[in-house]
């Protein structure tokens, strides 16, 4: 029978200690080398590319929030976004009052985490947000959208949520269709035409509707030289004129396309072009009509700014 020595069976155990020790610490550092998950505040504030955002951030005192607990969906603003919304500097950004700025960041924020798999497909779904007002998010062949702006990447993961970039700063409604029309100075002539025609009470309802809102020099060009020309105007005329440029449902920009003949609710209808930018075009119009700014929210719609008015 063979002998067992001792002092060699201490010699292996030893062995198997140290190398066992030497395997744990090297798990040991390998865990401790793995590389925290970014939150939400972590990542916009480490890129470049939403520097300006960062800084509204930190202005409206939500840095600590979107990099704390909770679950989060932000369509971030990309700096492109902020400076063709007039706010291309840090200065700018610091100039709005703060709970202005709040509730604008708070309306890109959803309180749940939302990745693009699980958006349905279907058009303008209202979402609520943080700020307590809907955004309106479509899902198509095309992409993502939200109240008309193009998510330009999308899952961005985060520890927190999840992140979806896009190229719009996207403002939340401040009014009814009337109610902001009324704070547009570009629109004093539209608004002087609503009330004469009497729609006032109408395009302040529920809804929704969308309006093609000519501004002043459109309504001046198409021969209402000034206010005392629509209040003079035939209610009825300018009520026929009017209601030809609303459509009876919220139509953002996403969901316009090339040739598309929306029915107004006066029962004519316009025509959609997209070769050179958004256009509409009534009937009698020699040309179509630019579409100069797009998917104005409101509570009760949605406006896009036309340089003519539609004639049918």
């Amino acid at each position: 029978m063979r002998t067992l020595n001792l002092n060699s069976f201490k010699k292996s155990a030893l062995i198997l200690t140290m190398a066992a020790t030497v395997l744990l610490g090297a798990c040991t550092k390998e865990k401790v080398n793995v590389p925290k998950e970014k939150t939400i505040a972590d990542i916009v504030i480490g890129d470049s590319n939403f520097s300006l955002l960062k800084s509204a951030l930190v202005k409206a005192d939500l840095a600590t929030v979107l990099g704390g607990a909770g679950t989060f969906t932000v369509f971030a603003p990309n700096n492109e976004a902020f400076i063709a919304a007039g706010l291309d500097t840090e200065a700018k950004i610091n100039a709005l009052p703060v709970q202005t700025l709040k509730n604008i960041l708070l309306y890109h924020v959803l309180g749940q985490k939302v990745v693009s798999s699980a958006i349905a497909t279907a058009s303008n779904t209202p979402v609520p947000t943080l700020a307590e007002k809907n955004v309106f998010i479509t899902k198509s062949s095309t992409g993502v959208f939200v109240n008309g702006a193009k998510v330009i990447q999308a899952d961005v993961n985060a520890s927190n949520g999840v992140i979806h970039v896009v190229n719009t700063v996207l403002m939340p409604p401040s009014g009814n269709i009337v109610e902001t029309a009324q704070g547009n100075p570009n629109f004093t002539y539209l608004v002087a035409a609503i009330v004469r025609a009497n729609l006032a009470g109408t395009l302040s309802g529920a809804g929704p509707f969308t309006v093609f809102a000519p501004t002043n020099q459109a309504f001046i060009t198409a021969g209402f030289p000034t206010i005392a020309a629509i209040q003079a105007a035939d209610p009825t005329v300018l009520a026929s004129i009017l209601t030809y440029h609303v459509v009876g449902s919220r139509v953002f920009s996403s969901d316009l396309s090339e040739g598309l003949k929306p029915t107004t609710v006066n029962g004519g209808m316009v025509t959609i072009t997209l070769t050179g930018g958004a256009k509409v075009k009534g009937n009698k119009n020699s040309t179509a009509s630019a579409i100069t700014q797009a998917n104005l929210v409101t509570t009760n719609g949605v406006i896009h700014v036309i340089d003519q008015v539609l004639l049918r």
